[in-house]
């Protein structure tokens, strides 16, 4: 899909896709990087939930599809393994248009982890309700965590998001768009020794997509916090 197709007018800001769309990309993906997800699981989803007048209220513009990969061990996916395959096919698609900090090393985990209070992710393909920043341009991680209850910031879904099914986001963020994305629901040690101090940043640049990181108690300028209702 061209980027000028979701330009619909000047005022148009929601530039998630609709579900059929996304599939396709979970679909293509997973026939490039032979996940072994199986047409069952893909003909057994069920309609996507319709956003309420909260929803809306609170800056939730669409519903988004994710899936959950492996087993950590209490029956819900790994997140962290979920969030690693998004990124690999990102780095395998983009090629040399991709960056990552040193201190990201989603094989250790005492380096990177889904944060202890939030939930776990379900296993197999499942619905979220998207924020994508807008709401928590202006606070740290620390603080925005706080006010999580009924939401939860992204982990793999970020990932997945952009390196899946809406990979016209970096362009849309190197333009301004919109704003660039803490993944709030990772922990990052930057030494590697349980030093969780730091939160996985995604940003973008001249076609680049970059993967940092940023401390928990600090706002980055043009950095939101997307939020999910699972």
């Amino acid at each position: 899909m061209q980027i000028r197709s979701l330009f619909h007018s000047d005022v148009q800001t929601n530039y998630l896709l609709p579900m059929e769309d996304q599939l396709y990309a979970w679909q293509a993906a997973n026939r490039k990087m032979r996940w072994g997800i199986g047409k069952k699981e893909f003909n057994e989803i069920d309609e996507p939930p319709q956003l309420t007048k909260d929803d809306h209220d609170h800056g939730y513009t669409s519903v988004c599809i994710f899936y959950g990969f492996g087993d950590n061990g209490s029956g819900h996916a790994d997140s962290v393994f979920s969030g690693k395959l998004a990124w690999d096919y990102a780095c395998r698609t983009r090629k040399k248009r991709v960056w990552q900090s040193p201190y990201i090393n989603f094989d250790k985990s005492d380096a990177f982890r889904l944060r202890p209070s939030a939930p776990p992710q379900p296993r197999g393909f499942y619905f979220a309700k998207i924020q994508t920043g807008e709401r928590f341009l202006t606070m740290p991680v620390s603080r925005a965590r706080k006010l999580f209850n009924a939401i939860t910031g992204f982990g793999p879904e970020g990932l997945q998001l952009l390196c899946i099914t809406h990979p016209h986001f970096p362009d849309l963020m190197s333009v301004r768009r919109i704003p660039f994305m803490v993944l709030s629901d990772y922990d990052v040690a930057p030494y590697g020794f349980h030093d969780f101090f730091d939160v996985p940043q995604i940003f973008s640049s001249n076609g680049i997509l970059g993967l940092g990181i940023g401390h928990v108690d600090q706002n980055y300028q043009g950095f939101g916090i997307p939020t999910i209702r699972l």
